[in-house]
């Protein structure tokens, strides 16, 4: 894993009010020795002898598996789970309404791209103070270390859950039988797109609603859409290498060679299962959701690595990747850390994780795990979670997220939605885009340049 360079949030989060977040402590809220938001504060166990009860809410599979396992072996820290739907639809907004109410609990599960936006909200206590989280969040890869502490020192926000390294699932039965091969680069990821259509088929679904998957591919292409410096930041979300990407879809899409239904719900599982869509660029986490849903489809696929733009070359993106967060409304944040620890740590946790929900740990000791070094028979027998960790290694950590991504991503989806109906083009949409998370950065007295 190559050393990251820190992700900054705000240089100048103490000079603005709405920005501050407190370090948190034994009884949450301002620590003992003057932790602020730069660092963290002291945080204390509770008293020998108190039982606490904590609340955690995550949208993962199965996740209720490991909280049992928890609770069993803690008879003095118990945890209430609570399911949710995904973030996007709907839970992030509950979260919001649940800050400004004060009602957020103890833990919740929020996805790297989206924790700037709970961090400007003043909602997330730091638990680098915590020792649980001291000692954890050595373990974890650079890159989300990174991404769980905005270049404070010292301070965790979070601890890493999972990851979500793109690589291309295919049709191996079909490509076969077609005299293809998985594609190296995209150049013959499109010349393989003209020989599908002309079987009747798509190459790949380019989801209208997922603009986070739109993101990892201009991530892996160079693009950088957000940089800051000592506290004014600079958005360009139309640069180069995106409208590189996005020209790219936009000529498969005006092909009609590329399906554009909403990705990873019903009626992409059924044009995958049905063979009418012969590849998926996903995550880690994505081969529970196909293996689940396109059932009868099972010991046809393979996983490649994801197609490069230069041959030979080894870039990586990240769709997804997840940590699991302490609410600076939490009475008991040490308890809440040293849950989270173990959740996304210990290795009989991660192993569960992995059965249940499908998640590739972000925990550096993901590929000792016994279930990760299995042949998978859904995938004709290959062990792909060594090909997910190599991709995980050619994520390049230097991108970084804005401030108001659940805002961008809001008006990305909407406009992917109308360019793939014929209501202008993706280019249009990313220029837009970056017009108006300007406007909505700057309405929060976010200094852009």
């Amino acid at each position: 894993m190559r050393t990251s360079r820190p992700f900054r949030l705000l240089a100048a989060a103490a000079a603005l009010a709405t920005i501050a977040v407190t370090a948190a402590c034994g009884g949450g809220g301002a620590s003992s020795d003057g932790g602020t938001a730069a660092g963290a504060g002291s945080c204390a166990p509770a008293p020998a002898g108190t039982k606490v009860d904590l609340t955690f809410t995550s949208w993962v599979p199965g996740m209720q598996k490991t909280v049992d396992l928890w609770n069993q072996n803690n008879p003095d820290i118990q945890v209430k789970y609570t399911e949710v739907v995904g973030g996007n639809q709907g839970t992030y907004q509950a979260y919001t309404n649940q800050i400004k109410a004060g009602t957020t609990g103890d833990l919740g599960m929020i996805e790297f791209d989206s924790l700037p936006s709970y961090r400007l909200q003043n909602g997330l206590a730091n638990i680098g103070g915590c020792q649980p989280a001291k000692d954890a969040i050595v373990n974890y890869p650079d890159w989300t270390r990174s991404q769980v502490s905005f270049g404070e020192p010292d301070a965790v926000y979070g601890i890493p859950q999972d990851v979500g390294p793109l690589a291309l699932y295919y049709r191996k039965d079909l490509f076969d039988a077609a005299g293809l091969k998985a594609p190296a680069t995209w150049d013959e990821f499109a010349a393989d797109a003209a020989v599908v259509q002309g079987k009747g088929g798509y190459i790949a679904n380019f989801m209208p609603d997922q603009p986070a998957w739109f993101t990892a591919l201009a991530w892996q292409n160079g693009a950088r859409w957000f940089t800051e410096n000592n506290g004014t930041w600079k958005v360009d979300m139309a640069d180069p290498k995106t409208l590189q990407v996005a020209d790219f879809w936009q000529k498969l899409i005006t092909a009609k060679q590329v399906n554009t239904v909403p990705g990873i719900g019903n009626v992409e599982w059924k044009a995958l299962d049905s063979g009418q869509e012969w590849t998926l660029i996903g995550a880690p986490w994505t081969a529970k959701l196909l293996e689940t849903n396109a059932p009868s489809t099972a010991g046809k696929w393979a996983v490649a690595p994801l197609p490069q733009w230069t041959a030979g070359g080894t870039a990586g993106g990240s769709w997804g990747g997840s940590a699991t967060v302490v609410w600076a409304t939490s009475k008991h944040p040490y308890e809440a850390a040293k849950f989270a620890a173990w959740a996304f740590g210990d290795p009989a946790a991660l192993a569960l994780n992995n059965q249940n929900g499908g998640q590739f740990p972000a925990h550096n000791g993901q590929t000792d795990l016994p279930a990760l070094s299995k042949a998978d028979p859904y995938f004709g027998g290959q062990v792909i979670w060594t090909d997910f960790a190599t991709a995980n290694d050619q994520v390049d950590p230097s991108f970084a997220w804005g401030p108001t991504m659940t805002d961008t991503f809001d008006t990305l989806s909407n406009g992917f939605g109308q360019a793939v109906n014929g209501q202008g083009d993706l280019a249009s949409v990313l220029k837009n885009a970056q017009a108006r998370t300007i406007d909505t950065m700057k309405a929060q007295a976010i200094q852009v340049g």
